[in-house]
């Protein structure tokens, strides 16, 4: 059966592009209105509401500094001003920032690693929470780890392998914490994505051939393969999911 999202209201965090604007794509074809989040690519984000427009379904864009407390609370109360409510939030902002070996990362990249993936999805889950509460079973949040917190990730990336690791922990502490109020926490674990930015910024491409070769399912996953669990995540199809981490990696077992 088709998941159905009509009269669901949506925050997708870092939805300009990539696996961010495909899930908000994906929530708005479910019949979710949606608020796009950029963090600097306003254009992108303007095309993917554009799109979701195009469906019948409202949406906007909003910038904010998912680094920033004051930010990110704004950043919910004009989504809960537009949308009239909140029911569904993928806080799916992150970065790799950069590849360093341990032996050669300074504090200051590990920290600004963990903050732009970890803390950015607790000050977005904590400015969401008394709204996903007030929505009661339909409340959702879904957090965008990564096959990296089970397996240590690629060359120089240890810091944000730790800070996906601690997303998992975080959904399963959450999930605890909110369980008797109908909201769910939920987690998904992509592994390699092709065609995002992430790995055409720090994945060569003969690397990403390499990846693709070894996966068991014998082909590399799409955004849309990871907007698909997210959809899934917020209908009431998964309503008795929670505390969970979804694995999207073509077969490749998590170690």
């Amino acid at each position: 059966m088709p998941f159905d999202l009509t009269g669901r209201r949506a925050l997708v965090t870092g939805a300009g592009h990539g696996i961010g604007a495909s899930v908000a794509l994906g929530l708005a074809k479910a019949g979710a209105d949606v608020v796009v989040h950029y963090g600097r690519s306003a254009e992108a984000a303007e095309r993917v509401v554009a799109e979701i427009n195009t469906m019948g379904r409202k949406a906007m864009s909003l910038a904010a500094d998912v680094t920033d407390a004051g930010d990110v609370t704004r950043l919910v109360d004009e989504s809960v001003a537009f949308l009239g409510g909140l029911d569904i939030v993928v806080a799916n902002a992150g970065h790799l920032v950069g590849r360093v070996p341990v032996a050669e990362m300074s504090e200051e990249h590990f920290h600004s690693v963990i903050d732009v993936n970890l803390f950015s999805v607790f000050r977005t889950c904590r400015a969401a929470l008394p709204h996903l509460k007030e929505a009661g079973s339909s409340g959702r949040f879904v957090l965008m780890a990564s096959q990296a917190a089970h397996d240590g990730g690629g060359p120089g990336a240890a810091a944000y392998a730790a800070a996906k690791a601690g997303v998992i922990g975080f959904a399963k502490g959450l999930a605890k914490e909110v369980g008797g109020t109908g909201v769910t926490v939920n987690a998904l674990a992509p592994g390699y994505i092709g065609g995002t930015t992430f790995h055409g910024t720090f994945t060569s491409p003969e690397a990403q051939r390499g990846i693709v070769e070894k996966l068991p399912i014998g082909r590399g996953g799409t955004v849309e393969d990871v907007a698909g669990a997210a959809v899934y995540l917020a209908s009431d199809e998964a309503g008795y999911i929670t505390g969970a981490t979804l694995d999207i990696g073509g077969g490749v077992w998590p170690r």
